[in-house]
């Protein structure tokens, strides 16, 4: 791609970051739906031609792209979530019941499905369909606003955030929020495990390692790496015995994108999972001050570069759509991501929130038509392309062409469908929820 071109689709972007939030607030419609619909314009223009768009020509850059809007996600969600999780304690643990149901439940049968759809339908090998079960498994609630949590609650007086949304800390927004923030990293293992078996002579001592280091190790590491990190930078941006190294105190809010930055490679070089640890790094960043109003400066900077570099994949996503993309997608890979997004994720998430469920009316618990929306509001996103591009390349992938056409049609039908029902199926759960307060 020629500089032009990137100066070109960076400052689209930045503008549409800018615009489309305003624009789409009070209708159906995203801004991840708008920015495809726009790439896929730009990709059928003469100048687009000269541009190869083919992620099989740039794996680095796509690997590393997506990787880094999905990081930028994660240090997001993990200093916009204002529920607390105390280690210590059982009453903590069971508030966030729906997240470790969709984790422990609902993303390994979501994988176990989508697998099963890719041997039996689509006719792949059993690696390269657990790979394919592995890559479409992590959800990303970036891609419909409506259904994750807000901006940070702080201690400020006049934070109008109080007041704007009250609603925004309930158990759906949050428990689809978390998931998205740790299913990133624990789709890795199964990821791994496919690249093994693609590798071939995998044996049941290959198997025990897989599960001592790949399952058990790695996330250990990657959540205790991001624990450490956020505790020290805490430490020093809160509590410093010196002025001028309380950054807290000074507003200075890069130090975010230095966490994330931190945290990631720290981990990363140890072994472990850099996305848990990035998430971990957050959350444990949070707790040092939760209602210090620089969690919002820190959460506003992350989220601008989060919309950007969101948008600016989706835009890049729409314009490969229309320059070959696609052209390898058949009734194969149609019927797979229909299935995923309307079935397999579905009952999946609903059959592990369903299981002797927490009562409704305390924390973590959610009603009938509350697991129904979490259930359904999986939303496949960027994730999914990193994955695909990290395996991509570290072993050579059968039918790779079909692989990256089938996950990129699921994207965007995942984009299109849940970006149209968020807004309103929220609202009426949100007016349903206020509705016996309201009555009493």
């Amino acid at each position: 791609m020629t500089g032009p071109a990137v100066y070109f689709l960076l400052g689209l972007s930045l503008l549409l970051a800018t615009v489309l939030p305003q624009v789409t607030r009070r209708i159906a419609v995203s801004p991840p739906m708008v920015l495809v619909a726009v790439g896929m314009l730009i990709g059928l223009l003469p100048l687009a031609e000269e541009v190869s768009l083919d992620p099989m020509d740039h794996p680095a850059l796509v690997t590393h792209g997506t990787e880094f809007t999905v990081l930028v996600s994660l240090m997001g969600v993990g200093l916009a979530i204002d529920r607390t999780l105390d280690l210590r304690s059982w009453t903590s643990w069971r508030t966030w019941s729906p997240v470790w149901r969709l984790l422990l439940l609902a993303m390994p049968l979501t994988i176990l499905g989508t697998a099963l759809l890719g041997w039996w339908v689509a006719g792949l090998t059993p690696a390269v369909a657990l790979l394919l079960g592995a890559v479409l498994a992590p959800t990303d609630p970036v891609l419909a606003s409506d259904v994750q949590v807000g901006e940070p609650l702080t201690d400020d007086i006049d934070d109008p955030a109080k007041e704007d949304r009250p609603e925004e800390d309930d158990d759906i927004r949050f428990s689809l929020t978390a998931e998205a923030g740790l299913n990133d990293g624990l789709a890795f293992p199964f990821v791994h495990l496919a690249l093994l078996l693609l590798a071939g002579g995998f044996t049941a001592i290959d198997a025990g390692a897989w599960v001592g280091w790949y399952v058990v190790g790695k996330i250990a590491l990657g959540i205790v790496v991001g624990l450490i990190a956020g505790w020290l930078l805490g430490r020093q941006a809160f509590h410093a015995r010196t002025d001028t190294l309380r950054l807290a105190d000074h507003g200075e809010p890069l130090l975010a994108l230095a966490a994330l930055l931190a945290a990631y490679g720290a981990a990363e070089l140890v072994g472990g999972y850099g996305f848990l640890a990035v998430f971990a790094c957050a959350m444990r960043l949070r707790s040092s001050a939760r209602g210090h109003s620089y969690q919002r400066a820190m959460h506003g900077v992350v989220e601008r570069l989060e919309r950007l570099m969101t948008l600016m994949v989706l835009l890049v996503l729409g314009m490969a759509m229309t320059q070959g993309l696609l052209a390898d997608l058949d009734w194969r890979g149609v019927v797979v991501a229909l299935a995923l997004v309307l079935v397999v994720r579905p009952l999946a998430g609903y059959a592990a929130l369903a299981v002797r469920w927490r009562d409704e009316d305390r924390d973590g618990g959610l009603d009938r038509g509350e697991r129904v929306a979490v259930a359904f509001f999986g939303v496949r996103g960027v994730g999914s392309l990193f994955y695909l591009g990290y395996a991509a390349s570290h072993e050579h992938l059968p039918e790779e062409p079909w692989l990256w056409s089938t996950v990129a049609f699921t994207v965007v039908v995942s984009v299109l469908l849940h970006g149209a029902t968020a807004t309103p199926a929220m609202s009426r759960l949100d007016a349903r929820r206020k509705a016996p307060s309201s009555q009493g």
